[in-house]
C-alpha cells in the first residue's frame, strides 16, 4: 500500500508541475479528495524528493497569486450561460 502511495505523490506533483494544475485539477485527473493532493504535495513530497517539492511549491504559489483572475473568469462564464 506505500508504494501505491508513494507511486501517487510522485505522480500528482509531477502532473502539477508538467501542467502547471491546480489541487483541484489535480484532484479530478486522480480521482481523490483535494485534500489528499495537498497533503501529498505540501507535505509528503518532501521526503521523496526535495526539488520536485520546490517546483510544485512554486506552481501552488503561482496559482494561489493567480486564483481570483480564475474565480472571476467563472463567474463571467456563468452569467454568459444565464445561470
Amino acid at each position: 500500500m506505500r508504494q501505491e502511495r508513494e507511486k501517487r505523490i510522485l505522480r500528482a506533483a509531477e502532473y502539477i508541475v508538467e501542467h502547471r494544475a491546480t489541487v483541484r485539477e489535480t484532484a479530478k485527473r486522480f480521482g481523490v479528495s483535494k485534500s489528499t493532493i495537498h497533503k501529498d504535495v505540501t507535505e509528503r513530497i518532501a521526503r521523496l524528493d526535495g526539488a520536485l517539492a520546490r517546483e510544485v511549491e512554486a506552481v501552488l504559489r503561482q496559482n494561489k497569486a493567480e486564483r481570483h483572475l480564475r474565480g472571476g473568469e467563472a463567474t463571467r462564464a456563468k452569467y454568459r450561460r444565464g445561470k
